[in-house]
């Protein structure tokens, strides 16, 4: 009958409409969830068959819902570095436990970058899902497997240890008189090899010392395990009447038990304690520092780290000597000394600038993402470590995807297998630190909709209200 077909019809446009209400009173709710992906009913009409000629069925309709979790969001700007935002395609892979991850846990993905640092230092979003990136190996590299998700583990930025870098170079700006200092002693009776005439014996105060140098230019070296020493190069005017611009020089510790010269070179027998190398250093016409014919470092215009003079220095009970005293217990180091700034001009002897690339112990202070996902700790001592990259997921249909609490997705069949992909390569998006990306709800869309729906779920109780009279009328007939 097909009143009652039209009854029917009107009770699908009832269920139709709820589900849009629903539907669009889920994206009002969510228009500040950050990354939220707004969903849309769809109707579709249904098509009975018509088997008597001239009359007619009502089917109704259908709801369909669709999501549009590829649409991107406004990114915006955030407090905080650890919000991260991805412009462009790919989700963040995360999962609800931090450690003891195996493949039978579930992984999700999600867009939502709202990611802090917990009490034991993982990155976890407001949804309390841990975010999962490749660890950066000891050699710095990752092992970035495009489908294997054990490669991955939670991002942990606190349990780093302590950050020490011991020095390896050091830049020197100063400048040493040309006309030598007139209150040190003369280099007559200057002999390398004998501490009570050496310059690291009288530095050092060596009882009897008599050798004074002109200028003295100390440095600060971190060791291997972080701890801090002070090392010393001094410099004496040479009476050498082929160069009046040649000097003695003398590298030493300060104090001289910092150092074990021991019996081996460049320190030859008897050659004052903590004296680390000893030679000749000259300088150009116009002040230059003169590397081709300098021997402080070693054999003349020998470079020894980065085509810069450097110094070694053997690990504490090594047997090479110099080396670190036994009772240091700390590696050894090869340090440049970089003299390229080093003048000698006839102005007073004065220090304008020393520069060490070592780094004491020191703790994580922050943390920093850049654009290519990599995440790193910022420790107190100024330096930086890294520590893992992030992962991004993508999805041939990301609309395909099935919806989980948290803002978060699963894969289904219509979504197709995801590949982990680093982010700015192969296609994956861009990861911005300090944003997060916005909800694609749009209010006045949703609000004229929600008009629209309350009006099509009226007119839909209307048509079961006629149809209810029309057959209240052919009831009345019999009367």
């Amino acid at each position: 009958m097909s009143i009652n077909s039209a009854m029917l019809a009107g009770v699908s446009g009832l269920v139709s409409n709820s589900s849009a209400l629903a539907a669009i009173s889920d994206n009002i709710a969510n228009v500040n969830t950050t990354a939220y992906k707004r969903n849309q009913v769809n109707f579709a009409n249904v098509v009975t068959a018509q088997a008597v000629k001239g009359r007619y069925s009502a089917g109704g309709v259908q709801a369909v819902t669709r999501q549009f979790v590829a649409q991107q969001g406004l990114i915006t700007s955030a407090s905080s570095p650890t919000d991260l935002g991805i412009s462009g395609d790919g989700f963040f892979i995360v999962t609800q436990k931090p450690t003891g991850l195996t493949t039978a846990d579930n992984r999700a993905f999600t867009r939502s970058g709202s990611f802090s640092v917990d009490a034991d230092g993982f990155l976890v979003n407001d949804a309390k899902l841990y975010l999962q990136g490749w660890p950066v190996q000891a050699d710095g590299t990752i092992d970035a497997n495009p489908s294997d998700l054990t490669k991955l583990d939670s991002i942990n930025v606190k349990n780093l240890g302590a950050a020490v870098r011991a020095t390896s170079s050091i830049v020197i700006n100063a400048n040493v008189d040309k006309r030598g200092n007139p209150t040190s002693v003369g280099d007559g009776t200057y002999v390398p090899t004998v501490d009570t005439t050496s310059m690291a014996g009288y530095a050092a105060g060596v009882a009897g010392a008599t050798i004074k140098p002109d200028f003295t230019i100390e440095m600060n070296v971190i060791d291997s395990v972080g701890g801090a020493h002070k090392v010393a190069v001094s410099f004496l005017k040479s009476s050498s009447a082929t160069n009046p611009n040649e000097w003695h020089a003398e590298i030493y510790a300060i104090p001289a038990s910092d150092v074990d010269t021991g019996t081996g070179v460049p320190a030859p027998a008897g050659s004052p304690p903590g004296l680390i190398a000893s030679g000749l250093v000259n300088f150009t016409q116009t002040g230059q520092f003169d590397q081709d014919n300098s021997t402080l470092f070693g054999t003349s215009g020998t470079p020894a780290v980065g085509n810069k003079p450097a110094f070694s220095l053997g690990a504490s009970s090594s047997g090479t000597f110099p080396a670190w005293a036994d009772n240091l217990g700390i590696g050894s180091q090869d340090i440049s000394l970089d003299f390229s700034k080093l003048a000698s001009r006839p102005v007073e002897s004065s220090v304008t600038q020393v520069n060490s690339d070592g780094a004491s112990v020191g703790n994580v202070v922050g943390v920093e993402v850049d654009e290519n996902g990599m995440v790193s700790a910022i420790f107190d001592n100024s330096e930086i470590r890294q520590v893992a990259k992030i992962g991004l997921a993508t999805f041939p249909n990301p609309d395909g995807l099935t919806p989980i609490s948290g803002n978060a997705y699963r894969p289904t069949i219509q979504s197709g297998e995801f590949v982990l992909k680093q982010p700015t390569m192969a296609g994956a998006g861009q990861i911005s630190s300090s944003t997060l990306e916005a909800s694609t709800v749009d209010l006045s869309a949703e609000f004229t909709g929600l008009i629209s729906t309350q009006k099509a779920y009226s007119a839909s109780s209307k048509i079961i209200t006629t149809a209810d009279q029309m057959l209240e009328e052919l009831i009345n007939i019999k009367r």
